[in-house]
């Protein structure tokens, strides 16, 4: 009876120590292995032994991690305070330096982070800071990744969450934003009226302009006809004249003929300018002109003069 407690006792800390021998290092981690009180070696992920008593692993996450820096009161270069809240992301790359060589880096890091948050919006003015914050976390992301590189991690990235202004002066800013919305619509709509009234202007202009080639058109017109009437004129005034010229030259012109060259001339002398008039006294030759214009008119309007007989003499 007491071996088989004694064989019981035994097989439960066989069983212990095995337990305690084996380990398991997830895929994100790495095992430092120290023994006895000294640094052994970095083992990788899977399934490790190790010296129970003798040896002890400390696992270290490899992943990249958040690490928020509480809110902190900043004065910028316009003499402003403004409460900066961030975040800064590591990942480690060597966790033997990691573990060895800082105390407590997420409390370093912080601290960190806070005193460079000073330094670097104190060079700011407020507007600056408000407008600039990818000038600002990439500067923090370089100064703190140098800081930390001897503790074997890499700052990733660097974000300011927010930056909170006085309240008096976040009241200002917007009022300055209400004048400056208030200043483009003024600008936008003087812009406007500016484009309406050059379109106008111009429509305008197209208007005179089409007015203008219209009239020209028609005093080209008016003109042609006027010439075409100008150039029948003178075709029958060259036809008259022609038509005297051969009368006149062949000896033999028409009573008809001789009483239209005898009113013309008559209305010529007649025209108003002369103060005096003299007739022929030739009656007879008058009386001829005179009947032979009637003979002409009644022929003209379809009549047949009258057949006059010679009486016989006595």
């Amino acid at each position: 009876m007491a071996f088989a407690i004694i064989l019981l006792i035994f097989a439960v800390v066989l069983f212990s120590f095995v337990v305690s021998a084996v380990k398991v290092i997830r895929p994100y981690q790495r095992g430092l292995v120290e023994r006895l009180g000294k640094y052994h070696a970095t083992v990788e992920p899977g399934l490790r032994m190790v010296v129970p008593i003798v040896d002890r692993m400390v696992r270290v996450d490899m992943r990249e991690t958040v690490v928020e820096v509480p809110a902190q009161e900043v004065i910028t270069s316009d003499n402003v305070v403004v409460s900066v809240i961030a975040v800064v992301y590591y990942e480690a790359t060597d966790p033997r330096r990691l573990i060895y060589n800082v105390t407590n880096f997420i409390q370093a890091v912080v601290k960190l982070a806070q005193t460079n948050l000073r330094n670097v919006i104190g060079d700011l003015e407020l507007d600056q800071a408000l407008t600039s914050s990818l000038h600002i976390n990439t500067k923090l992301r370089d100064i703190l990744d140098d800081a930390t590189d001897k503790w074997g991690t890499r700052i990733v990235r660097v974000e300011i969450q927010r930056i909170d202004p006085p309240k008096d002066v976040v009241e200002s800013m917007h009022h300055q934003m209400r004048a400056e919305r208030t200043r483009r619509a003024v600008v936008t709509e003087a812009e406007g009226n500016k484009q309406a009234a050059i379109t106008n202007a111009e429509g305008e202009n197209q208007a005179v302009v089409l007015q203008a080639e219209a009239q020209r058109q028609s005093t080209i017109l008016e003109a042609e006809g006027r010439a075409s009437a100008i150039r029948a004129v003178a075709e029958a005034d060259a036809a008259a004249t022609e038509m005297v010229y051969k009368a006149i030259h062949t000896g033999n012109p028409t009573p008809d003929l001789i009483a239209i060259k005898y009113l013309e001339t008559l209305q010529q002398v007649a025209n108003g300018r002369a103060t005096k008039i003299f007739l022929p006294t030739e009656v007879t030759a008058l009386l001829g002109a005179f009947g032979g214009m009637k003979e002409m008119l009644e022929s003209s309007n379809g009549r047949r003069p009258p057949v006059r007989t010679r009486r016989p003499s006595a």
